[in-house]
């Protein structure tokens, strides 16, 4: 690291491991918006789309929920049945009030226009 750099603070995602978890937080979008992340931990353009979306989301705005597809595929399979919403990877999905109010996929995830729909 560099004199004049300085170190990133860890984002604080919520990890979605289970789906009683997945429930919980899609009743709580009543009260505080949800964005649930899909990630693939072997692609590189997942691992883009995850940093540039840490580089300009807010996390006060929205509960941001990361959900790793390699350790918890059947859970994106889950999401996709209660949201109505194809499964793709990387993918952003915004929840407000139980409705999927955005959702983007791959370099079209764009956390600045997440923001404007909170």
């Amino acid at each position: 690291m560099g004199l004049f750099s300085k170190q990133k603070a860890e984002f604080p995602w919520v990890k979605l491991t289970s789906s009683e978890q997945l429930h919980e937080l899609i009743n709580s979008s009543e009260t505080k918006p949800v964005v649930l992340f899909k990630h693939s931990t072997r692609c590189s353009i997942s691992s883009m789309a995850l940093n540039r979306f840490e580089n300009n989301m807010d996390p006060e705005k929205a509960t941001c929920v990361y959900l790793d597809l390699l350790a918890y595929r059947p859970l994106s399979a889950e999401i996709e049945a209660l949201t109505k919403v194809e499964h793709q990877s990387p993918q952003a999905i915004l929840i407000n009030n139980h409705e999927v109010i955005y959702s983007a996929t791959h370099t079209a995830i764009n956390a600045l226009e997440i923001l404007k729909l909170i």
